[in-house]
């Protein structure tokens, strides 16, 4: 099985190196593409108007000026010659990617590229908290990815559905198990915009977050549950965004 492994923290974020153990105890045909830079945020956005620079910094490792979506069209199409990835790994981010961070993620698009090129993908994420914030908990998702992968690529990954793997901030011997969950939803009441002033005085902003004074409790069944109850929470997410209950009722509007 050859697998293409990509990030959106950059060449040499610690999380990329976890990646690629986790793909090395699956296959020995296993390709690093990732960016050159941190990308984290920029979803799933693709380079057209800027050429993508290419430098190789070791054996079947390669940073790519530009996004992951970048990396994996570099990889499937141009690095990896005729021979096409049998699998996409995403990640391991360094950081939860649950509820809406899925429309900002980086790791993720990395892994819904790989779906749309017709590649089995996967994103994997590895949550910290304020303790574990400078040094995440990397052997929580060493210890249960490469089972995870083996039991969902056996099982078959449908053909436009990316999976999406959080695992919790503990040590992989208090993890409680594994739960397939869905997409869940947050207060987005922690985003603020913070105003500073350079050297100038000229005001410049920094998009931010804070802490909330009440904490939401997640719905149950969801990926911020799963984590909130230390499962490793894995999240089938289609490409395919039609509201299909909505059309319904609008096709009986419009008509």
């Amino acid at each position: 099985m050859r697998i293409l492994c990509t990030n959106d923290d950059g060449i040499h974020a610690p999380g990329l190196k976890v990646v690629e153990q986790i793909a090395r105890a699956l296959s020995d045909d296993v390709w690093v593409v990732a960016p050159e830079l941190d990308q984290s945020g920029v979803s799933h956005s693709l380079s057209l108007n800027d050429p993508l620079r290419l430098r190789e910094v070791g054996p079947r490792h390669f940073a790519v000026r530009g996004t992951p979506t970048d990396c994996v069209i570099m990889g499937a199409r141009h690095i990896l010659g005729e021979t096409m990835p049998d699998l996409v790994l995403s990640g391991v981010n360094k950081g939860r990617n649950v509820a809406e961070d899925v429309v900002y993620s980086g790791t993720i698009a990395g892994a819904l590229e790989g779906t749309i090129l017709g590649i089995p993908s996967f994103a994997l994420s590895q949550e910290f908290s304020m303790e574990t914030r400078h040094a995440p908990l990397w052997e929580t998702a060493l210890n249960f990815g490469p089972q995870i992968l083996r039991k969902v690529i056996d099982a078959g990954v449908p053909k436009n559905t990316v999976i999406n793997v959080n695992f919790p901030a503990c040590a992989p011997g208090d993890v409680a198990g594994v739960r397939v969950t869905r997409q869940g939803k947050r207060n987005l009441g922690f985003l603020k915009v913070d105003q500073r002033r350079d050297g100038r005085g000229n005001p410049y902003f920094w998009i931010g977050f804070e802490r909330l004074a009440q904490i939401d409790v997640p719905a149950e069944g969801t990926d911020l549950a799963a984590l909130a109850a230390r499962y490793v929470s894995v999240t089938p997410l289609r490409l395919d965004r039609t509201d299909d209950e909505f059309s319904q009722a609008l096709t009986a509007t419009l008509k």
